[in-house]
């Protein structure tokens, strides 16, 4: 079973603004409440190390991840592959009338039974996570500059 979800924000600045946050890999993952560390490595790649409530899971998951896409500041697409799941995720920026919109889609493959089940419950607390940090790291840079 593969689970799919979608999601767009909107935000009152110029694209370029949400584009710092979203290209920055400690930005973007920092954001997932289940990832406990992670790794940056010097070729662009990224460990992230995982901990899902599942039983079958007892110890943290290495994802390793790459980024497959980079459209400097439109769009960044990455993808992710461990023994219990694969994801890709994709954050696409244009411009509105107001400022600028955000698409975000993930989908993951499980590859362990209950791993679905896990992100189909929770997918949308962990996007709520993301539009909470992007929203705290723009008033954050507006206070700086006040």
């Amino acid at each position: 079973m593969t689970v799919r979800v979608s999601r767009s924000f909107e935000f009152a600045v110029p694209k370029e603004r949400i584009w710092e946050f979203i290209s920055d890999p400690r930005k973007r993952v920092g954001a997932i409440s289940v990832v406990e560390t992670f790794d940056l490595h010097d070729n662009g790649t990224a460990t992230w190390h995982v901990e899902l409530p599942i039983p079958m899971i007892r110890s943290t998951i290495d994802v390793e991840t790459e980024e497959l896409v980079t459209d400097p500041p439109n769009r960044v697409k990455f993808a992710g592959r461990s023994k219990a799941f694969n994801v890709t995720g994709e954050h696409r920026i244009t411009d509105t009338a107001e400022g600028c919109r955000m698409d975000n889609e993930f989908v993951v493959e499980g590859r362990l039974p209950g791993v679905e089940r896990f992100f189909k419950r929770n997918f949308d607390a962990e996007l709520d996570n993301l539009e909470r940090a992007l929203r705290e790291d723009i008033d954050g840079s507006s206070q700086d500059s006040d």
